[in-house]
């Protein structure tokens, strides 16, 4: 083998065996759990002045805002996000730990995901913290995460600490999601249809339609108004009393938005002095609402989240806040045809069936 021979192969060799580094771990024996060096030292002292947060991934942004002691979003109106989810990664930042030391050669970074996220077809998403003036308090760049199938293990994602080459395996937990559906805690109400005994619907294009309980409140919805209907179907009078269980939203905005043509609202009268209201509007496709409540404290705290809002709910939804007499109607059954007499076949040659005998005359 001459010696241009044994240079390619040793110079492939260096590639292979640095390109090996970046994904093992270094030499050194591994840090026992808790005693990690932690990312960002002191860092839960400084976050009482966090006042926003931001997370990039490629096209993707998402920005929390802290406006008092909550935290909003403001490309939903300022709606609250979900103050577990915040806690969950202003902990998860303090707590973060560098247990393993990779790659320091920016050439490298990007087998990681901890690249230039602002680098054409990055994959690494970027974490700021930042103060009321605008000062960064912590700035991370996350990459892949190790997935470990043994129990009681913590966490790990590839990081590299703002303004540092220096890429670090890091235990613990960072929910980062870009997306800002993912922050809302997208419950309306959860309110069981056994407390609704009456339900008034006014819809601008139909007539009155009442609801209410015959007698127990066990026993079901019946319509009252108007006093003569076709035959209605149960189900359809049911999801009326479900209106407000298990009431998620798909979407939601300021309720000064306009959104579409008005459908009309309803009142719901529920046990334990409590009324609801819901005007209902459409917007092409999307059904919107507003709601209201009346009654004591109760009252009070649904009006506390409800307050200030207008938001986008299943399509579905329509039928039961403000539907029409004919949405309740029973599906008519096709008429059941009778089947046709069966005739055998004469048989080939048989003599034709005699006319009858003209009477004696």
């Amino acid at each position: 083998m001459n010696q241009r021979s044994l240079l390619m192969l040793a110079g492939a060799a260096i590639v292979v065996v640095g390109a090996a580094l970046v994904l093992k771990p270094s030499s050194g024996p591994a840090p026992t759990p808790g005693s990690a060096e932690l990312a960002f030292p002191n860092l839960a002292a400084r976050l009482q002045g966090a006042a926003r947060i931001e997370v990039t991934r490629n096209a993707d942004g998402l920005v929390l805002q802290r406006v008092g002691e909550t935290w909003v979003l403001p490309e939903r109106s300022n709606y609250p996000a979900r103050p577990d989810r915040i806690r969950e990664l202003l902990t998860g930042l303090t707590e973060l730990r560098l247990t393993e030391p990779r790659t320091a050669n920016p050439e490298l970074l990007e087998r990681l995901g901890v690249n230039d996220p602002a680098q054409p077809g990055s994959t690494a998403a970027t974490l700021r913290i930042l103060n009321a003036q605008g000062a960064p308090i912590a700035e991370l760049i996350v990459g892949r995460r190790r997935v470990r199938t043994q129990g009681n293990v913590p966490e790990a994602a590839f990081i590299r600490r703002r303004g540092e080459n220096q890429a670090w395996l890091a235990e613990g937990r960072l929910p980062i999601d870009g997306d800002a559906s993912l922050w809302l805690d997208r419950g309306i109400a959860a309110i069981p249809r056994d407390r609704v005994l009456r339900v008034a619907i006014r819809r601008a294009d139909a007539p009155a339609l009442d609801l209410a309980r015959a007698g127990e409140v066990d026993s079901p919805l019946r319509v009252t108004e108007p006093a003569e209907t076709p035959p209605l179907d149960e189900t359809s009078i049911d999801e009326i009393g479900r209106a407000f269980e298990s009431l998620t939203f798909l979407d939601v905005t300021a309720d000064t938005v306009a959104h579409g043509t008005d459908l009309g609202e309803s009142r719901f009268t529920l046990t334990d002095n409590l009324i609801l209201v819901a005007r209902v509007s459409r917007d092409g496709d999307a059904v919107w609402a507003r709601f209201a409540a009346e009654g004591d404290d109760e009252a009070t705290r649904l009006n506390a989240r409800w307050r200030g809002w207008a938001f986008q709910i299943g399509q579905w939804k329509e039928k039961a806040f403000v539907p029409q007499l004919a949405d309740l109607r029973r599906a008519e059954e096709p008429p059941t045809e009778a089947p046709p007499a069966e005739e055998g076949p004469a048989a080939p040659g048989a003599p034709a069936a005699p006319a009858p005998a003209a009477p004696p005359g």
